[in-house]
């Protein structure tokens, strides 16, 4: 009796003990799996308040700042009509009843007329209430913040400075650097590490850059610009200025109380554009000049200036427009919408295109608009100048493709113009080719009569004007010189002759023009690939609206034509002037042995209503040329595909650079395409034979069966559960291949990342890292694969070359059989810095980046890096190493030194889920995603038959089962020949079910990880297990004790 309570206390102990064990192996899982939502896991961040925001080093006290401003921020509130400032206030005061809000008014010349548009104060506090109830407004269009425009100039040392310095963010809206530099000897690209040398001999050094175009001929006929209102949006100029007769008037749009040009540009474009001076003479020196001073002396400006300026510039009829500046945020909406409104009025805008080459999708806006004209530059030995932007376009990216830019190249190096208050000097730069451009066409607007100028002249018919008198250059490609260099005199006599039409832009596809046509002549079309895109622009110079009578048609000019399917998508509605016309071009399934040229023609038909005194509606039809050239297909094993669909870049979400050694630049901003910022890659895997095709659609829109590998790089984006599946069935089943290059992911160094932006008082944060690791590990988690979060920098040698590893991630699982390499590193990132710390200074060790394995029918091929495939900011090139990755997923090609026996996997490389990367949740991922809150479905750059779909279902079920013309494949043996244990392939896992690795709850019993230990696999189950084991034991022990307590105390036991 005395040992009872003793017993009682033991068993209780007992059962206490195993229950806490049991709820501290399952707690973490279970808070894990509770806390997650679909897509957007895992990681709640605790962060400090806006109030006391977390800041950089830098020369501005963002955190003062803050304080200081009452947290309010300014809106623009747009309306469907143009009324009276103050009736719009007005409407908003007795609509809003709200506190917190102030109309702002606006001094300036605009004032005098309607306005489509108020200027609104909020605080912070109450914003959301607010918005709301003004959007809801019926004469209210939208609300968007008031952005900042950045524009800087190139200084005497050289060195460009951009929207950023050493990550901080200067004051106004993100703009790239602007090239405006006196008398070098090389430009630097604010976006590379690489100074590009002007030592060649220029034809004619500091020429009058007039004399070049033959403006001398056109001013002996009587023609210098006379009577053409001339608006020039810029940093303003002086009035008594001796190089200029013709300034009719200044006006102010900043919050500084001068009309002066106390930097100088505005001045030396106006002289480019006008100038009198015998040493700097411009096109048109007897244009009317309007100085539109857009610029602080700090070089910062407002959309709601703009948006002011521009209604003043429509108020007053302006003729010609020159905006020397740009910059990649094409969704600034009131902007971009603003700059529609400026050309449907009858402005003919100029633009530069932008300072941000030699890159490829560096395009400015808005000179990438199809209503700007876009000017490049050139040197005077007709080379593009490296610091031009190139295109495409990147508006339809990534699931288009994109628009010829610029339109046209001028000499933009060394040209002559006005100083500040007298003299000349020579400057570079787009924003210096720009206005020779805008000279150009002051000078031909001046040519036509002014009472029929508006009956002729327009957007349109100029840039139909300009771009077929251009002169094509010998080397550049249509992305770096558009139609070609701008012809004066070729210009001159069209326009005299011009009757309004319709055109496309441009005009011929033809694949044996090469370079010019690059990239479609570098690649064949062939049976059974992706269709080939091409977006072309429509130019109707008839009227600011047009519309298409009837679709587009193809019109083969032989036999062999029928063999090209082409599908179009096009603008319903051609507004303000301009449209588009995209091919979709694919060969037939009988074509797949065909070899020789297509050609023919592409038309539509175009109308407009009639003008002024005209009953009839006008009419039109445009005719695009191509000439095709087509291979018969070739082999699976030299065909890649590039997933473009999972890419996502800046605007709209903050995508941080790949490369945290670069801290000018931190945005990814060029596409991530295949013909922008890989435009090298493409051309070294096509000299090594290897055919690629894009993706645009989810991986469910691709027959697998004609692949050789998956090309996965630098992606951003997640993956719907449908792709998962899909691709693992496709490596498992149809031998597809895959590799892999990813890239930094830390969320602690994400968070360090953000930035205050000084104008919409709000704090941005990176998206995602340089890429989506936790998607990629889901994608990967079915092969035993995943991703680390290091970011690792250095260098070393791999197979006798040197490379350089900049910002990549390190691998964290990795099967057995597989070959893993594994070089000294030291880890950069927040906690990494911290570790190294620790451990009394930074260290290198040993870190596996590269891995390759055979799984099933296909191979993987996996790296921590891209920034060696990406021309934005690479040091040194990894193109020979994705070569021998590429021959072996495709070709079975195995290099000895990379499947040397000393890296091979003995036994997996293991991490447990909770040391993977997580998913930030302090952001909403769906605003960017192009899969978050989105419905699967196969795009128009998908193969035809699939459009509209969700795509291929390939799935292969069971047991050696054969696919046409391929091997059997026995699904019993694992999805690695080294394996011995049976993996199952028909599970059936949904998102929900799915933890950051990709890994099933159950995998215990399916085993979907490759060599996942089982004691690991399942770090819940065995305690688990063992603690129900040992309460049914205790349970069982209490009922025997008091059967035998109520027993009769003769000692006997009772019967079980």
């Amino acid at each position: 009796m005395p040992q009872t309570p003793q017993r009682s206390v033991f068993t209780h102990s007992l059962i206490f003990l195993l229950l806490s064990y049991t709820l501290s192996c399952l707690y973490p899982s279970i808070s894990y799996h509770l806390s997650r939502s679909p897509q957007n896991q895992t990681l709640t961040l605790i962060t400090s308040t806006e109030s006391e925001p977390y800041t950089t080093a830098g020369p501005n006290d963002y955190q003062h700042h803050w304080r200081q401003q009452s947290f309010r921020r300014n809106y623009i509130v747009r309306f469907h009509h143009y009324k009276e400032a103050e009736d719009l206030h007005n409407y908003l005061q007795n609509n809003v009843k709200l506190k917190g809000w102030e109309w702002i008014e606006r001094k300036n010349p605009a004032a005098r007329f309607p306005t489509d548009f108020g200027l609104v104060a909020i605080e912070e506090s109450v914003k959301e209430l607010l918005l709301e109830n003004f959007r809801k407004l019926v004469l209210v269009k939208d609300v968007s913040l008031d952005l900042n425009y950045q524009r800087v100039v190139l200084e005497e040392k050289n060195e460009k400075i951009g929207a950023f310095i050493n990550e901080n963010k200067r004051a106004g809206k993100i703009f790239t650097a602007m090239s405006f530099s006196e008398d070098q000897n090389y430009a630097v690209a604010n976006t590379s590490n690489m100074k590009i040398s002007w030592k060649r001999e220029l034809l004619m050094q500091k020429s009058q850059v007039t004399s070049l175009f033959g403006a001398d001929s056109l001013w002996s006929r009587g023609y210098t610009g006379a009577k053409v209102k001339m608006a020039i949006f810029d940093t303003g100029i002086r009035a008594d200025h001796p190089h200029f007769r013709n300034i009719k008037e200044r006006t102010n749009w900043t919050n500084e109380d001068t009309l002066n040009d106390n930097l100088g540009h505005g001045t030396f474009v106006a002289g480019v554009i006008a100038g009198q001076d015998e040493e700097c003479l411009g096109f048109a020196p007897d244009t009317e000049i309007y100085a539109f001073r857009v610029f602080t002396d700090a070089q910062v400006s407002y959309t709601s200036w703009f948006l002011d300026a521009f209604n003043y510039a429509i108020a007053t009829n302006m003729d010609v427009l020159n905006l020397s500046i740009g910059g990649p945020d094409y969704l600034d909406l009131p902007f971009v919408e603003k700059v529609w409104e400026l050309t449907a009025n009858n402005i003919i805008m100029v633009s530069a295109i932008g300072n941000d080459g030699p890159l490829y999708g560096t395009l400015n806006n808005p000179a990438d608009q199809s209503d700007v004209i876009g000017v490049g530059g050139i040197d005077y030995n007709d080379h593009i100048a490296s610091f031009s932007s190139r295109g495409m376009s990147t508006w339809e990216l990534p699931h288009g493709y994109g628009r010829v830019k610029p339109d046209i190249v001028a000499y933009g190096r060394e040209i002559m113009g006005s100083k500040i208050s007298t003299g000349c000097k020579s400057l570079s730069g787009t924003s210096v080719a720009s206005p020779v451009v805008a000279g150009i066409v002051c000078l031909l607007v001046s040519v036509i009569p002014e009472n029929k100028r508006k009956d002729i002249l327009n957007p349109a018919s100029v840039k139909q004007a300009l771009v077929e008198g251009a002169a094509k250059l010998p080397g550049p490609n249509i992305y770096e010189q558009g139609a070609g260099r701008v012809n004066l005199l070729e210009s001159f006599e069209i326009l005299m002759s011009y009757e309004p039409r319709a055109s496309v832009f441009p005009g011929l596809l033809d694949y044996n023009d090469c370079p010019y046509s690059w990239p479609f002549c570098r690649q064949p079309l062939y049976a059974g690939a992706m269709p080939v895109i091409f977006n072309a622009t429509i130019l109707n110079g008839m009227a600011v609206i047009g519309y298409v009578e009837s679709p587009p048609t193809w019109h083969p000019s032989g036999e062999e034509g029928n063999l090209l399917s082409v599908h179009f998508t096009y603008s319903d509605v051609i507004w303000p002037w301009t449209g588009y016309l995209a091919l979709h071009m694919q060969i037939k399934e009988e074509g797949a042995q065909f070899s020789g040229v297509i050609e023919g023609n592409v038309t539509v038909k175009i109308y407009s209503p009639p003008a002024p005194g005209e009953k009839s509606r006008r009419s039109s039809t445009c005719v695009l040329q191509l000439k095709l050239k087509v291979i018969p297909t070739p082999p699976r094993s030299v065909r890649i595909l590039w997933d473009q669909f999972h890419s996502i870049k800046y605007p709209p979400g903050y995508i941080p650079r790949d490369s945290l050694d670069v801290r000018n630049d931190i945005l990814d901003w060029h596409g991530d395409h295949l013909h922008t910022n890989f435009h090298i890659m493409f051309d070294t895997l096509r000299d090594a034979g290897y055919y690629i095709e894009t993706l645009g659609s989810p991986l469910t829109c691709f027959d697998a069966r004609h692949y050789g590998t998956l090309l996965l790089v630098d992606l951003e984006d997640e993956y719907f559960p449908e792709e998962i599946k899909k691709l693992r069935d496709d490596v498992i089943n149809t031998a597809l291949s895959v590799v892999v290059f990813a890239d930094w992911y830390n969320v602690d160094t994400m968070v360090k990342m953000r930035f205050f932006d000084d104008n919409t008082r709000s704090w941005w944060t990176p998206v995602t890292g340089g890429s989506n690791v936790p998607a990629l590990n889901d994608l990967l988690a079915s092969f035993g694969i995943a991703f680390g979060n290091k970011i690792l920098n250095g260098d070393f040698v791999l197979n006798g070359e040197q490379s350089r590893y900049a910002s990549g991630t390190d691998i964290l699982k990795f099967p057995r059989g597989g070959y893993l390499h594994s070089f000294p590193f030291m880890d950069s990132s927040e906690s990494g810095a911290t570790q190294n710390i620790l451990l009394s200074g930074m260290t290198k060790t040993d870190t596996p980046i590269l891995g390759l394995l055979e799984v099933g029918g296909g191979r993987i091929a996996v790296y921590g890096d891209s920034n060696c495939l990406d021309s934005s900011h690479m040091v040194t090139n990894c193109y020979g190493l994705l070569k021998k990755m590429l021959d072996f997923t495709s070709r079975n090609i195995k290099d000895p030194m990379l499947f040397s026996d000393s890296v091979r996997q003995e036994k997996p490389l293991y991490a447990d889920t909770n040391q993977l990367p997580s998913r930030r949740t302090d952001v909403n991922f769906s605003t960017y995603s192009s899969v978050v809150g989105k419905e699967l479905t196969c795009g128009r750059d998908s193969r035809f038959e699939v459009w509209g779909t969700k795509g291929y279902n390939l799935q292969v079920r069971g047991r050696n089962r054969k696919l046409p013309g391929y091997h059997v494949i026995d699904l019993g043996r694992g999805l690695n020949s080294t394996i011995d244990t049976p993996v199952s392939v028909t599970s059936n896992i949904t998102r929900k079910d799915v933890d950051s690795s990709g890994n099933n709850y159950w995998s215990f019993f399916y085993r979907d990880d490759i060599d996942m230990p089982v004691l690991v696999a399942t770090h819940w189950f065995v305690p688990v297990s063992v603690a129900i084991t040992g309460l049914l034991i205790l349970f069982w022990r209490m009922q025997k004790r008091r059967r035998r307590r109520r027993g009769s105390g003769s000692g006997r036991f009772s019967n079980l």
